[in-house]
């Protein structure tokens, strides 16, 4: 006994040390990461090679053992919806009609640690990375493509390992019932957003497509039934349209467009939202599992967290925006600031200042990070709230995975030193997320700039957007391009004064003013790609 004991303490001991070294690894790759150099951010360029053989050793054949220890779901309507360039599918949705007239949806994410498993050099890779980077013209992955985008991706008319919620849910999409388990699935389509919304839309769909259309326009309604609940139940609407760059085969901008979200977007986020906060709900909300003593759960957890916003944050926004005619009412009652939020955003609709006031919304809202303290979720209002539904590219969906097999499937606890380990990885996977964030909108700026290099001397409308000592930040209306008017290109035979408290330029001789939403005309006059700038001047 003595003799298992001294060898349990060393293999802790061991374990600890390999956490620590990795943490200290994926300290430095974070502040790498965020290092603005003038080319680019220093992001990985590849996987070392004991990662990328770990990767070839794994294979398909392991299903094969998987079979009976899973609820088989082959023979069930099953697909994919997702952006017309994604390789890595990591989620499906099966769905059928039972006896009851009930439906039963099924939520499948990819098993992704059933293949990486912990302590490995896959996963530690993995942790470092913390999640995927998303930039325009590639994409950095967290996994090696033999996981992301074969092994793993739920690709169609392949047999396939998954972490499944099933849901039963009746015509006014309440969940009767669901249950978290461990499947085996085939997808039988792979579609595109537009594909699924042209099926959805399309009335005379017949033969194989008429089951696939029925059951897109069921989950369709019941989806908008799940949305219309969230908003009535204090969720903030913050939906803007995606810009996307059209590249030539050089990468280089040729256009600049916008998405505006279909229903089928909708349909797949609903589900997925239903996913996490299902996950989530379940074991954070096992009363026999609360110490008496203590009255914390002794379930520690990946939780999805954001906070009620700043009230003096809020009282900023609301004085603010009155220059623009619009207002906010304040109360210390979250459920009324949600629903005073959401009038906000509607009211702007259309406006001139619409982009500016939804991204100042933004900035006034806390910033959401994984935390081992349940706070809840203020944006989603839901009380319980985790990331699940994509491991193949963020971290903490693969420590959500891990615990829900561990506490649901093996019933097993986490040692005290287990949990510091979770709250270290909570907070190094939001700073991971944070300089991926800030890498994918520097890449943005960057295919902002080369798209307006083409088009220097040329004129476009604008908006001001920002008001400084130094001069006025403009965005384009039809591309959201945004760019410096310097201070001394102004009213050149005037002075010009910066009313801080006003946010606003003002001439002093004239008294002509310039602040922030006001329209303007304005011409390109110099663009620095590698720093990202961009100069115009106005035209009067």
């Amino acid at each position: 006994m003595k003799t298992k004991n001294l060898i349990a303490k060393r293999l802790r001991r061991e374990k600890a040390t390999r956490r620590k070294n990795i943490n200290q690894q994926a300290k430095k790759h974070t502040n790498n990461l965020v290092e603005n150099k003038p080319d680019e951010y220093v992001l990985p360029s590849g996987f070392d090679e004991d990662v990328l053989k770990e990767a070839q050793r794994l294979s398909q054949d392991s299903i094969h053992s998987e079979i009976l220890r899973r609820r088989d779901m082959r023979d069930t309507l099953t697909f994919t919806i997702d952006p017309n360039e994604a390789k890595d599918f990591d989620d499906a949705l099966s769905f059928r009609i039972l006896d009851t007239g009930n439906y039963q949806i099924g939520i499948h994410i990819a098993d992704v640690t059933h293949y990486v498993q912990e302590q490995t050099a896959l996963d530690d890779a993995a942790y470092q990375r913390g999640t995927s980077v998303y930039l325009v013209d590639r994409v950095i992955p967290m996994l090696p493509e033999q996981l992301s985008n074969e092994l793993c991706s739920l690709r169609p008319n392949e047999d396939k390992l998954c972490m499944s919620v099933m849901v039963e849910m009746d015509q006014n999409a309440k969940v009767i019932r669901h249950k978290i388990c461990r499947t085996i699935i085939c997808s039988n389509y792979r579609l595109t957003y537009r594909q699924a919304q042209d099926l959805l839309d399309n009335i005379e769909a017949k033969g194989e497509n008429e089951a696939l259309k029925q059951a897109l326009t069921i989950l369709n309604n019941l989806a908008q039934q799940l949305r219309a609940n969230r908003f009535r139940q204090g969720a903030i609407n913050f939906e803007t349209p995606e810009v996307h760059f059209r590249l030539d085969e050089h990468g280089n901008p040729t256009d600049i467009i916008f998405h505006n979200s279909l229903d089928t977007n909708h349909l797949i986020e609903e589900f997925m939202l239903l996913a996490n906060r299902i996950v989530a709900t379940e074991i954070g909300r096992k009363k026999k599992e609360t110490d008496t003593t203590t009255k914390e759960p002794t379930k520690p957890f990946v939780y999805r967290v954001h906070d009620n916003p700043d009230p003096e944050k809020i009282g900023r926004l609301s004085t603010f925006i009155k220059r623009f005619g619009l207002h906010l009412k304040t109360s210390s009652n979250s459920k009324t600031t949600h629903k005073h939020i959401n009038n906000l955003l509607s009211d702007c609709q259309g406006k001139a200042c619409q982009s500016l006031v939804e991204t100042l919304t933004i900035r006034s809202m806390a910033k959401a990070v994984y935390s081992t303290d349940n706070i809840g979720h203020y944006g989603l209002a839901f009380p319980y709230y985790t990331h699940f539904t994509s491991p193949i590219r963020r971290y903490p969906d693969m420590m959500v995975h891990r615990l829900v097999s561990r506490y649901l499937l093996q019933s097993k606890a986490l040692c005290r030193h287990e949990k510091e380990e979770l709250e270290e990885a909570c907070v190094h996977c939001s700073e991971c997320e944070l300089a991926a964030q800030m890498a994918e909108r520097d890449s943005i700026k960057e295919m902002h700039a080369k798209w307006i290099s083409q088009h220097l001397g040329e004129e476009f409308d604008a908006i001001i957007s920002g008001v400084t000592e130094f001069g006025l930040f403009v965005q384009l209306t039809d591309t959201m391009t945004e760019g410096l008017v310097p201070i001394r290109t102004i009213e050149r035979n005037d002075y010009m004064q910066f009313d801080e408290e006003n946010y606003c330029l003002i001439a002093a001789r004239s008294r002509k003013t310039y602040t922030l939403s006001d329209p303007v005309r304005v011409k390109v006059t110099k663009v620095d790609i590698e720093r990202k700038l961009i100069d115009f001047v106005l035209v009067e």
